[in-house]
This record gives structure tokens, sequence and C-alpha cells, in this order.
């Protein structure tokens, strides 16, 4: 789903129509991060994740920068900066965080049995 909304993002950029796309964009993450947060921390504590902490220290990162975002948002009127802010946020997401931090999650339960 975030793959699609990183898309959906992209393309309206490339269309310029990002901003009709971000306001939508903010409000998913905000239920994403409360959702898949929560989730993911319960499955890392179930299995005795090691390396919990940074995990809840970099979702609690992404949260911080997603409000920063959603303020900027609201006050600069839509501006072209925080629309390229939350391309540049979601892209790092899913580059850093999901394809390096929780693929260590699935191998240290793969490992465990």
């Amino acid at each position: 789903m975030l793959l699609e909304k990183a898309e959906k993002l992209f393309e309206a950029g490339k269309a310029r129509q990002a901003k009709e796309c971000i306001g939508e964009l903010l409000d998913f993450l905000d239920e994403y991060t409360k959702e898949h947060f929560a989730d993911e921390e319960e499955y890392m504590l179930s299995i005795n994740y090691p390396e919990y902490s940074a995990q809840k220290a970099a979702y609690e990162d992404f949260i911080k920068r997603l409000a920063k975002l959603r303020s900027d948002y609201n006050t600069s009127g839509r501006s072209l900066l925080v629309i390229l802010n939350a391309n540049q946020m979601v892209v790092d997401w899913l580059i850093n965080h999901i394809s390096n931090m929780d693929k260590k999650i699935g191998q240290f339960a793969a490992n465990k049995h």
C-alpha cells in the first residue's frame, strides 16, 4: 500500500498535480504509522527481537518527521518544498527502513525457527 501511495505521488508530481495528492498521502501515512508500527512492535516483542529499541527509535523519528511535514503543509499552502519533502521522506523510508531494518526482522525470525 505504501508503495502504491508513493507511486501515485510520483505520477501526480510528473503531471503537476502533486498538490492535490499530498494531503491524501499525509492522511494515509498518519493511519499507516499508527497501525503498522503498533503491529510491528507487537511482533518484535513476541519474538524477543534484539534490535527492538532501534526500530522503535526509527518509528518515533518517522512520526516526528511526519508531524513536521503535516505542520509545514498546513502553513505553507501546499508549497513545492513540502511536496518534495514528502516524496523524499517516503522514498527514504522505503529504501532505508523497509529494505534494511525490516528485512533484519524477517531474517531474525527465520533463523529462530
